[in-house]
């Protein structure tokens, strides 16, 4: 029998046969895609070639027609189950029963020089060209998606265009051979995409980054460094404004205070210490004993009502304003005034009394109001005095002190008499002028007697 030739052997000592074979074994890579037809299984014989007439919508690649070496004898391991003792037992097409190359094949100017097998070995053929061209399809497309996955929402668009067309630039042709040719050529194009597209994210990331920070600017010497740190602190007259404004509103929110504790609390705390001040000096009354004649200033000796206003205030000797006025008190005009005027007790004379109008109590607030006849009476620890309001003068200049004489000029009263005179500040809240209340005596009753029908008695 005469000895069988064989080609040339791989390296692994498998002839390329076993590779052609190993190729059309079942692989879940080679299921069809939807709208494809599967090629045909159970027989394990290739898949038929992709027809290069018009109309098929393929072109055919052919290789260089070689003669088919004979086949090598089986390893002497090697069982019958073996996909070489298969591939071996299958009938290899002869290179004659191909159809022949065209003699004048159409140009294809953008496809890739097509690959020949070498001297000496069969050209590797493919189990199916369609779909190696789908798988090739499927990795490009993958490796696209994990390139735009380090890109960011802006320049998600443009790197893809780019990673695209320079992966379709750069892609090889769909590798003709079997399963790891077909696994490798996938992987290296899945490489060259995924590392396209992770460089074009990095860098379109670094230019967005670059353009948010362009303002931001580093110095780059230590002269520039203390300029900058001059320039960020704040300046001497930023610091002395901030500085002013503070002052100001410190003193806003003391004048507040201020004025708060003058229109209110002052009348708090003056009502109260009146109230106690009269109630003193009627259960002092009420142990007996005559008028005491020799008063200090700032002691209390009556009370003076003003039933139309809703006044009780305790009357104390002199007018001083820290002694007498600003505690809630109403003073007489005494020696130490300037102008001594007369008592209630006295027989004739002007008895001249001062008070606040705002503030401490401000017993005279409202005696503008007062008008003729209306009655102001002042109780002593012996009697009750009611007078009635005579005539008043709106405003008068504080130095004129002849409004307090024993015959008041402008009263309308005309000699002398027992007559009462009320002085206060106006206009409100200031002390520019005077303004003067007149009232003469139309009763006498002393206090065993009750008090006056004034009063309820």
């Amino acid at each position: 029998m005469p000895q069988e030739t064989h080609g040339p052997q791989e390296p692994n000592g498998q002839p390329d046969e076993f590779e052609a074979a190993v190729g059309r074994l079942n692989d879940p890579l080679n299921d069809p895609l939807p709208g494809r037809t599967p090629p045909a299984s159970g027989t394990g014989a290739p898949a038929p070639q992709a027809s290069s007439a018009p109309g098929t919508g393929r072109r055919r690649r052919h290789a260089a027609p070689t003669p088919s070496p004979a086949p090598a004898p089986p390893p002497a391991s090697g069982s019958q189950g073996s996909p070489w003792f298969r591939a071996q037992q299958e009938p290899v097409r002869p290179p004659e029963a191909r159809p022949a190359a065209p003699t004048e094949p159409i140009p294809e100017p953008a496809d890739p020089p097509v690959r020949t097998a070498p001297a000496g070995r069969p050209a590797a053929r493919s189990s199916a060209p369609w779909l190696d061209e789908e798988t090739m399809a499927l990795a490009l497309r993958q490796a696209e998606k994990r390139g735009r996955r380090s890109v960011s929402r802006e320049t998600d668009a443009a790197v893809s265009r780019e990673t695209e067309s320079a992966v379709s630039r750069e892609t090889t042709p769909p590798a003709t051979g079997g399963r790891a040719a077909r696994r490798k050529a996938a992987q290296e194009a899945a490489k060259r995409g995924g590392r396209r597209g992770r460089h074009g994210g990095a860098a379109a990331t670094t230019s967005t980054a670059g353009a948010a920070s362009e303002p931001a600017s580093v110095p780059t010497t230590r002269l520039e460094a203390r300029r900058a740190a001059r320039a960020a602190k704040d300046s001497p007259s930023l610091i002395a404004s901030r500085a002013l404004g503070e002052v100001f509103i410190t003193l806003g929110v003391l004048m507040l205070l201020f004025v708060t504790y003058q229109l209110w609390w002052t009348n708090v705390m003056a009502e109260e210490e009146a109230g106690g001040a009269a109630n003193n000096l009627q259960q002092e009354w009420n142990k007996g004993g005559g008028e005491k004649k020799n008063l200090a200033v700032g002691e209390r000796f009556g009370i003076m009502y003003i039933p139309k206003l809703d006044v009780k205030a305790p009357i104390a000797e002199g007018i001083d304003k820290h002694s007498v006025l600003d505690h809630g008190m109403v003073g007489h005009y005494d020696k130490t005034s300037g102008v001594k005027t007369a008592m209630p007790w006295d027989k004739k004379g002007n008895f001249a009394v001062a008070a606040h109008r705002n503030t401490h109590g401000e017993p005279f607030r409202y005696i503008n109001k007062l008008t003729k006849g209306d009655k102001i009476i002042v109780e002593t620890k012996s009697s009750y005095y009611t007078y009635e309001m005579e005539s008043i003068l709106p405003q008068t200049s504080p130095s004129n002190i002849s409004v307090i004489g024993p015959v008041p000029p402008g009263s309308g009263f005309t000699g002398p008499g027992r007559y009462i005179t009320l002085t206060t500040c106006t206009p409100e809240f200031t002390s520019t002028f005077r303004m003067i209340v007149w009232g003469k005596m139309v009763d006498e009753r002393p206090r065993s007697k009750g008090k006056p029908a004034a009063l309820g008695g």
